[in-house]
């Protein structure tokens, strides 16, 4: 580089008319001189050349230099920032607690209402309610709560914790372990067993439960009812989700007067035991036992005492599902009597002191496509009521029915043949003979 700056320079001055005009006298002493001077003049600008060039070249390799950590450092900051907004977005999707909920309505036609029968039946309001669930660190939290026309309740609120990968604990109002779970039923109306307070009933108390692959265990102990028992500050004692006992029928009341003498509720324990078997893809069985015992008190004294147990079961083959259970109770009161009040949806209703009811339910599920359907579960429920102390008509109710999956949407259709069963004509201490028939269509949107 340097030798051909040099070169490019001295022939160029070599070329150049201003500088040699006159060739003939180059050979003077003066002529040589300047033309030397000339010669170290454009040596020294080469060399300015030169370093001019390399201060570039430098300048220029530390800017590349420069840039390169500063671009590296913008991109670590950048991929930074995406991971915590990746974060945030996996947060915002697996939310502690979860909001859900439900919105219901039903049309009712009765064959024992005549002015209801009269005018093609009905289509009302059922219910709105709110589902509250998640985890917040290791604490499991649980709650729903219902607003109905005539009724707002909760039906559940509990917080519990994970012991182990078995062991749970819960408390609160929380559910109490009895029977087939979660439901001993198919249909909308559940079995005869949800209207004496021994299916999907939830009281105040502890629970723990034991989970595997072989066994379910339940152990729980509640302090009282759902409101309180016979002192809680409720100013309705039937406005509640399921059925308790709220006080003592005595002989010259009705069967759905309100309770002249309270009685709810205390101290009562519940054990439940279930062996599971998995026998291959499409079968499984499940064989148990249920059990609960308590006091009975006035918001005082004690005044009785009550017990129950059930065994129970349910097998599945492919798309098939069994479900049995026999239960038995007992309210053993102080006092004479003719059955026990218990309260639910704003209306109070008899049951005998004792009973002893059977149940045997058979569903098949089946996957569709038509449309926004995704799935009908066709299902027949059967209850009966037998040994009724002090009365002797058998409460006996059957549905038939189907349930419709579509989208967020979930419609029960239900035909109803029932003696003596309450929401379909009768009291469970009814003395009737004859049946009454309810055609039931529950929608409900779940959210």
């Amino acid at each position: 580089m340097k030798l051909k700056l040099l070169t490019v320079a001295i022939a160029t001055m070599l070329t150049a008319p201003s500088a040699f005009a006159q060739s003939a006298e180059l050979t003077s002493a003066e002529e040589l001189q300047q033309l030397l001077e000339q010669i170290e003049q454009l040596k020294q600008r080469v060399v300015d050349l030169e370093q001019r060039v390399a201060a570039q070249q430098q300048e220029q390799q530390t800017s590349v230099e420069d840039v390169a950590p500063r671009r590296q450092v913008k991109n670590s900051a950048l991929a930074a920032r995406v991971e915590r907004l990746e974060e945030d977005v996996q947060e915002a999707q697996n939310a502690p607690i979860r909001v859900g909920g439900a919105v219901r309505a039903q049309y009712v036609w009765e064959d024992y209402n005549d002015p209801l029968k009269d005018r093609g039946g009905d289509f009302d309001f059922d219910l709105v309610r709110i589902d509250f669930g998640g985890e917040i660190g290791d604490v499991i939290l649980s709650a729903q709560y219902r607003w109905f026309q005539y009724m707002d309740v909760v039906h559940h609120a509990w917080v519990g914790y994970n012991f182990s990968e078995n062991w749970q604990g819960q408390l609160g109002v929380t559910k109490v372990p009895f029977g087939n779970t979660p439901y001993n039923s198919n249909s909308y109306f559940f079995s005869s067993n949800f209207y004496v307070g021994l299916e999907d009933d939830h009281d105040i108390g502890a629970k723990m439960r034991y989970r595997d692959a072989d066994w379910d265990f339940d152990v729980a102990f509640f302090k009282s009812d759902e409101l309180g028992g016979a002192d809680g500050l409720a100013t309705n004692k039937s406005d509640r989700y399921a059925y308790d006992a709220v006080g003592i029928r005595f002989a010259d009341e009705g069967l759905y007067a309100e309770p002249n003498a309270l009685a709810a509720e205390t101290n009562s324990w519940a054990l439940r035991g279930v062996r599971k078997w998995s026998f291959d893809d499409i079968r499984s069985a499940e064989f148990g036992a249920s059990v609960q015992w308590g006091d009975m008190n006035d918001g005082v004294d004690n005044v009785g005492e009550r017990n129950a147990w059930a065994v129970h079961g349910l097998y599945t083959y492919d798309r098939w599902t069994f479900m049995g259970q026999v239960t038995q109770y007992d309210y053993d009161m102080d006092m004479a009597n003719t059955g026990i009040i218990v309260g639910a949806y704003n209306y109070f209703d008899t049951i005998p002191t004792k009973a002893t009811l059977y149940s045997a339910n058979i569903a098949y599920s089946l996957p569709v496509k038509w449309g926004p359907v995704t799935n009908l579960t066709f299902y027949n429920d059967f209850s009966l009521m037998t040994d009724k102390r002090f009365y002797s008509e058998d409460t006996l109710m059957n549905v038939l029915g189907v349930a419709v999956s579509a989208g967020g949407l979930y419609t029960y259709f239900d035909l109803v043949t029932a003696r003596n069963q309450p929401f379909v004509g009768g009291s469970m201490s009814g003395n009737a003979t004859d049946t009454n028939t309810r055609f039931n269509i529950n929608i409900g949107y779940y959210f």
